[in-house]
């Protein structure tokens, strides 16, 4: 690590290294800051509280997965065809490489379910994928009720799907559920949009 990087973010960089390898279900203040070199103390100094120290870690953890990072970026390009951005936002989010930031997710995910209050944070983040997915369905013409019910839609196939291919592994078969989900799901929102006309 570089010295004149600001402890803080030199902290939450070491953390995130420790989230990535080692999950946060057994994480306690005392093991990772054993792991990073440090102590409760200058954690709960930083970042406030474990759960805090977790949000901090995870979103240095997605800074490190472009294809996740940037998935919206591939969504809203107007220049190319819908379904041809539905069907690269599922290879981008479920790349190989992505998998140890995933895995992540999703146990961070169990955790915020099961104690909403003290995951506030990553709960609201969640929210934010249907949120702009939405918006993109707007920008298609589809019309605001409309895209807000087709946007937890595609989000939760984004999700379910992830977690299947975490659990099962079986590749091939996972996308070809995917490519058939999305060219439906595709033509659906031309029907949608055929209401309204394209909103730019």
């Amino acid at each position: 690590m570089r010295s004149d990087i600001p402890e803080r973010e030199r902290l939450r960089a070491l953390v995130a290294d420790y989230c990535i390898e080692n999950g946060v279900a057994n994480l306690t203040l005392r093991s990772v800051s054993r792991a990073v070199g440090t102590n409760n103390r200058m954690l709960l100094y930083y970042f406030g509280s474990k759960e805090e120290l977790i949000h901090e870690a995870l979103q240095e953890a997605k800074a490190r997965y472009p294809l996740i990072r940037d998935v919206f970026q591939s969504l809203e390009d107007p220049e190319r065809p819908f379904d041809d951005r539905v069907l690269a936002a599922w290879k981008m989010i479920s790349a190989d490489e992505n998998l140890p930031f995933l895995r992540l997710f999703f146990e961070v995910f169990g955790l915020a379910v099961r104690e909403p209050d003290r995951y506030s944070h990553f709960i609201d983040s969640g929210r934010i994928w249907s949120r702009r997915t939405a918006e993109v369905l707007r920008a298609e013409g589809v019309p605001t009720d409309d895209a807000r019910v087709m946007s937890r839609e595609l989000v939760g196939l984004w999700r379910g799907l992830q977690f299947d291919l975490l659990a099962s592994g079986s590749r091939r078969a996972i996308d070809a559920t995917y490519e058939a989900a999305a060219k439906n799901f595709a033509q659906r929102v031309v029907q949608r949009a055929a209401l309204t006309g394209p909103v730019r």
